[in-house]
């Protein structure tokens, strides 16, 4: 029963190298397959209040982020599948954990409030100053092992940045629509 602790403990480690060296690091290059994470997705996040319109687009009804995002995870459960004869307890966590994350990920980014309360991390990886901190989405177990939990919501920082918006709410509120400056 060793595949199950095994399995999100990988899929956590995972989420934190792909996001932190391949989405990140790849991804600022703009001619990159993986530039859609930092220069789309990213850019929607701040601009809309977390909000990703990506992700009110049908899945593969465009080739956008949420798209690409898909592909990638199923690419992913395609290349461990064969593993499960042998560690199926090991392949299930790893899966149940590719889909569990495109699932958050995606609900993350179409709900904020709900981002805010039960995924903090995430909300301060897109919405905090530091978008090079808290790589993890599901959890933030590898942001804790390796010192990038960077905590925004509640903090001082976090008050003293929107103290200007409760001055004057509505030019500071984000847009209703997403894809709008």
């Amino acid at each position: 029963m060793i595949g199950i602790p095994l399995g999100l403990a990988v899929a956590n480690a995972s989420e934190w190298l792909i996001h932190k060296y391949v989405l990140h690091g790849l991804g600022r290059d703009k001619r990159s397959f993986w530039s859609f994470h930092w220069h789309d997705h990213h850019r929607n996040a701040r601009r809309n209040g977390h909000v990703d319109a990506d992700y009110h687009d049908k899945l593969f009804a465009k080739w956008n982020g949420q798209s690409k995002e898909a592909a990638v995870i199923a690419a992913g459960v395609v290349a461990i599948a064969p593993l499960a004869p042998v560690a199926p307890f090991f392949v299930g966590t790893m899966i149940y954990s590719a889909l569990n994350y495109y699932r958050k990920h995606k609900r993350a980014h179409l709900d904020p409030a709900w981002a805010r309360e039960h995924l903090p991390w995430h909300y301060d990886h897109h919405m905090g100053p530091n978008q090079d901190a808290n790589w993890c989405v599901t959890r933030p177990w590898f942001d804790q092992l390796m010192g990038t939990r960077e905590p925004y919501i509640g903090t001082e920082r976090e008050r003293a940045r929107s103290a200007p918006a409760r001055s004057a709410p509505a030019a500071r509120e984000p847009a209703a629509a997403c894809g709008t400056p």
